[in-house]
């Protein structure tokens, strides 16, 4: 369980790609507090707020600004660190966007995830890999069960699609480089979760900035999409699938853990699914609803049908996480909707202290009050 895992990252060099943006920014601080040494690269944050910034993420970790695409720097960045774990969260993470700049999302999405894995082949030492992808990297047939880990990769858009090449070069390099974890020393997991809410997220074109943004200016929240069906879920729900699958890939390569069979282990080196329950499949206008039960405002339909596509319905199986690892989702649909609000509404205040209230819902969602 989460949290018994408190001092396991303790004084470990655990470097994190895409340190700047939303979840990258939320991992950092959880792993800082867990007393890691932690190691970041990433690009400039790219919104005024950011959270990286509005959690001085930069004074308290080992931030260098580089671009993934850059194999030789990022190659020499790795072997110089010479990480325990790794978690590689660095991407172009949004599907409209994707529409309009195809060839660097790709070249971000799968070649970057490629120079990583690379560049790991050289490293002389025992490292956990958690390279983090997408519930949008499956072959989305709009159907109404959940999609589990061994279903065929996919996707409709750039974002999708390369999300999918993502898992196929991740699972490649696994069966080509790193097939034996005890003999190589490297353990790589794919790990597969979306549509995540929190506080500090302030990209464009996703939907609850866009209500934070309208609810502040007293407009109506627009909603492009009101039907499309997600697994919202608080992005404190996967990081903590993302921690205890890293913690259980150290053990097992530091033989911290004699329980740990081969057979257990080696199952580990493996795609895994971090969704919500299903009661948190919700439609998009269900979430908007609930933001406004705590936060007073309204809403628009503002559907457009030309539009570029983006999938209708997406549930996750998450059998597996649960048998494997003992994980599954601590926060319901509502208290997820009030805890990333109350974030957004506390961040009002000009005395608001985002690293004492972020590491507070930390403390929350660990101690499962």
């Amino acid at each position: 369980m989460i949290e018994d895992l408190q001092n396991s990252f303790k004084n470990l060099r655990i470097l994190v790609t895409g340190d700047t943006g939303f979840k990258g920014s939320w991992l950092c601080e959880w792993l800082i507090d867990m007393g890691a040494e932690c190691f970041g690269v990433g690009l400039a944050p790219n919104t005024e707020p950011a959270l990286f910034k509005q959690l001085d993420l930069e004074k308290r970790l080992h931030h260098k600004n580089l671009d993934i695409r850059d194999y030789p720097e990022l190659k020499k960045l790795v072997l110089d660190i010479q990480p325990d774990i790794v978690f590689h969260l660095a991407a172009q993470p949004l599907v409209r966007l994707s529409y309009e700049i195809p060839i660097e999302t790709y070249e971000t999405n799968v070649m970057g995830t490629v120079h990583l894995l690379d560049a790991l082949r050289f490293l002389n030492k025992k490292c956990a890999v958690v390279c983090i992808t997408t519930d949008k990297c499956y072959e989305n047939q709009e159907w109404l069960h959940s999609y589990r880990e061994s279903d065929p990769m996919g996707g409709y858009d750039p974002y999708s699609s390369s999300k999918g090449a993502c898992e196929l070069a991740i699972q490649s390099y696994r069966r080509s480089y790193f097939s034996d974890p005890e003999k190589y020393g490297i353990a790589v997991a794919s790990v597969r979760a979306g549509n995540v809410i929190g506080g500090g997220d302030w990209a464009v074109d996703r939907i609850i900035p866009d209500c934070v943004s309208a609810l502040k200016s007293g407009k109506p929240i627009p909603v492009r999409n009101r039907v499309a069906t997600r697994p919202w879920q608080h992005v404190l729900e996967p990081l903590s699938g993302y921690i205890l699958l890293a913690n259980e890939l150290w053990r097992g390569l530091s033989r911290q853990d004699s329980v740990v069979s081969k057979f257990h282990y080696s199952k580990l080196c493996d795609a895994f699914n971090f969704g919500p329950n299903i009661e948190s499949n919700r439609t998009v206008c269900d979430l908007v609803k609930e933001v406004l039960n705590n936060w007073e405002g309204n809403w628009e339909d503002n559907s457009d049908p030309s539009a570029p596509h983006e999938a209708s319905l997406l549930n996750l199986s998450i059998d597996k996480a649960f048998h494997m690892l003992n994980w599954s989702p601590r926060w319901n649909f509502p208290r997820t909707v009030k805890e990333t609000i109350s974030w957004y509404k506390s961040a009002q205040s000009r005395d608001f202290d985002a690293q004492t209230f972020t590491q507070q819902q930390i403390e929350d969602y660990t101690v499962l009050n």
